[in-house]
């Protein structure tokens, strides 16, 4: 089995449907609109959205949310994962009810039970939320370097790519910049390369979530080559939302071919059939990527993982150098 790792996976997102269910069942909620035949129904973004909504606000208490990340990470450990990072949204905490302490400990100690039970290892990425506005987005910078969970190791912005400029949440970025953390920013998703160019101009990342659209212009390819910039890739996302018409459409492996650092990630797997096992098969039958160039993912991610030097280098060392 391929060891694989994953930069790039929302936290409420990760929640299986079957799991869903009993959240439901807890809180006599009725999923019904949402899940059918065990998995989410959604037939564009704003159905998506309306699905993983109601998904969310079904994890109320610290302890609904340790049972995910624990759930999630062994779920992805049985799958051969040996590392994640998992995006975290305090504004989801307080849209259910939580306060964003209680959910990062929640989250935090469903980390350690995985990862005493597994060994996976695992990190948490706040982010910010950019259609919420500049100050929801420095306030949840605020709390990542404020919050005092080692767990916590970097910062980032998801949210609706269209709205606003990178540029108006730099303050945010440069909060979690000079705190130490590591900073990664969604871009090149549902927009396109324009917003590959401002994420890097204004927020200089040194990963983008997504950046694929990026294709459309080869100075920009050239530029995120050149910089070493890592692009956290997540084919089926793309496909299900309609980004690329087909996997043998999709552009890691021209990215790759150009010099560009690419991982493979899940997004929110359960709403786009998929899992990180996948994105490594879907890797190999559509991108001709063979168990060496597929480790080779997996050493790319965890070099560009938010992690201490000690940890990376355990990590390297599972992978065999």
């Amino acid at each position: 089995m391929v060891l694989k790792a994953e930069l790039h996976c929302h936290i409420e997102g990760a929640a299986a449907p079957d799991l869903v269910e009993r959240q439901a069942r807890k809180y006599g909620a009725d999923p019904s609109p949402f899940i059918r035949d065990g998995a989410f129904v959604w037939t564009d973004f704003t159905t998506f959205l309306g699905a993983y909504d109601f998904s969310a606000s079904l994890f109320r208490t610290e302890e609904d949310y340790a049972l995910l990340a624990q759930t999630y990470l062994t779920s992805l450990a049985a799958d051969g994962a040996i590392y994640s990072e998992l995006f975290i949204s305090s504004d989801h905490a307080l849209r259910a009810g939580l306060s964003p302490e209680a959910y990062l400990a929640g989250l935090a100690e469903g980390v350690r039970r995985a990862q005493a039970a597994t060994g996976i290892e695992c990190r948490l990425i706040p982010v910010g939320v950019r259609h919420f506005g500049a100050a929801s987005v420095e306030a949840a910078a605020r709390f990542a370097v404020s919050c005092g969970e080692p767990l916590v190791t970097g910062f980032g912005l998801a949210g609706e790519e269209r709205f606003g400029h990178p540029a108006d949440y730099a303050r945010a970025f440069d909060i979690a910049r000079e705190a130490g953390l590591g900073i990664t920013i969604h871009a090149g998703e549902l927009a396109g390369a324009d917003s590959v160019r401002a994420a890097l101009d204004a927020v200089k990342p040194s990963r983008i979530g997504h950046g694929v659209r990026a294709i459309e212009d080869p100075a920009i390819v050239r530029r995120i080559a050149g910089e070493g910039v890592v692009l956290e890739c997540c084919p089926g996302s793309n496909i299900a939302l309609s980004v690329f018409p087909s996997f043998d459409a999709h552009p890691a492996p021209a990215l790759l071919d150009a010099g560009c650092k690419v991982t493979l990630n899940s997004d929110d797997p359960p709403y786009f059939h998929t899992s990180l096992k996948r994105e490594y098969a879907i890797a190999a039958e559509h991108f001709g990527m063979d168990e060496a160039a597929l480790t080779g993912l997996t050493r790319t991610a965890i070099e560009a993982a938010f992690v201490d030097e000690a940890t990376r280098q355990k990590l390297l060392a599972r992978l065999g150098g």
